[in-house]
């Protein structure tokens, strides 16, 4: 770019033509906005306003201005699922086109933030997401921008399928077991509680059943709920201090494969994971049973919109695993709440 600096005195409508207003001018519909290219039709008009000096840019061969290059940005990251709204504030939203769990290409993202006057920026990876959603947005620093970093940011984006996508949840039948030691009361709050959260994501709670502290009778009503059509198994009411409990013996003798016993995250810290075939077991940790936000409505999402879920995963919960009341937004939201706060798009 080539900064120019115009003076009333010297300037005529015809040499603005084609430049970058680099501040705002005017009010109302004589209003023109800062990273504006100015037409020929608009010299007569800023001539009017009142100013003695301007700065203005002239775009060189091969450069984008940052509207043309911020869409072709917005466009490129934007993976299944993902929407890129119109431009403004010098910023391009992106939304989530349907529910479901937002899925960031950390890597993607650091790489084309690293190429200079690009910028995007998004919200947490793996975070539940609803239609309409803001979960990110793309911008371009400068005024304008070199086209081959357009196109790196582009071939990056492009290699990754987009490096935003929105991941819908698939529809899982649930089966639930529990130890008979809670008292009818706490039955129905707990039934309630997770029914509400297995519907919100669009699956089916089977009837949940309500066994004897016997692993022979935990074993067979696992077997039971398989056959059931189950996709998914929760357990609750074990002591996950005891690794003779009658769920984990249970667990054993239908060879069920421990992947992780206790995660580095609290509330919720002694959430288990275990397989039986490809069905996923998971602990539900006493907090878990009645509370809105534990480790456990971190992971639920996760399983049942299809993401890998093993050792791995609940090994990386440690940073940002303290669930203080702060991190409320990163939980889904099983009854109605504000949307998440932005703040004002703005152009700095």
């Amino acid at each position: 770019m080539k900064a120019h600096t115009i003076r009333r005195e010297t300037c005529s409508p015809e040499s603005l033509s084609g430049l970058v207003l680099t501040r705002d001018l005017g009010k109302g519909e004589a209003r023109f906005r800062k990273g504006q290219i100015l037409s020929r039709e608009d010299g007569p008009q800023l001539l009017g306003l009142p100013w003695d000096e301007l700065h203005l840019l002239e775009l060189e061969p091969g450069e984008l201005h940052e509207e043309e290059a911020g869409r072709r940005l917005a466009t490129a990251v934007a993976g299944d699922g993902v929407a890129v709204q119109g431009m403004t504030g010098g910023q391009w939203p992106l939304s989530a086109a349907r529910k479901g769990l937002l899925v960031v290409n950390t890597e993607g993202v650091d790489r084309i933030n690293d190429l200079e006057g690009c910028s995007l920026y998004t919200l947490y990876d793996r975070v539940v997401v609803t239609q309409g959603e803001s979960v990110a947005r793309a911008k371009i620093t400068p005024f304008a921008i070199a086209g081959p970093l357009i196109e790196e940011a582009e071939a990056t984006a492009r290699s990754r399928g987009g490096v935003i996508r929105v991941v819908p949840f698939r529809a899982h039948s649930v089966g639930a077991i529990v130890k008979e030691t809670l008292e009818p009361s706490a039955r129905e709050r707990f039934q309630a509680v997770l029914g509400e959260k297995i519907g919100w994501f669009g699956s089916t709670l089977l009837p949940v059943q309500y066994i004897a502290a016997t692993s022979a009778a935990i074993g067979e009503a696992a077997m039971i709920l398989r056959q059931s059509g189950a996709t998914l198994l929760l357990m609750a009411g074990a002591n996950a201090m005891d690794p003779l409990d009658p769920i984990f013996v249970a667990l054993e003798q239908l060879g069920a494969r421990m992947e992780k016993h206790g995660v580095p995250a609290h509330p919720g810290s002694l959430l288990w994971l275990a397989r039986l075939g490809d069905v996923p077991i998971l602990g539900v940790p006493t907090c878990g049973m009645f509370s809105q936000a534990t480790v456990f409505d971190l992971i639920l999402p996760e399983i049942l919109a299809g993401l890998p879920v093993d050792r791995s995963r609940l090994t990386r919960l440690g940073v940002g695993g303290f669930l203080t009341r702060e991190l409320a937004f990163r939980f889904p939201p099983y009854r109605n709440r504000a949307p998440r706060g932005e703040v004002e798009a703005g152009s700095e």
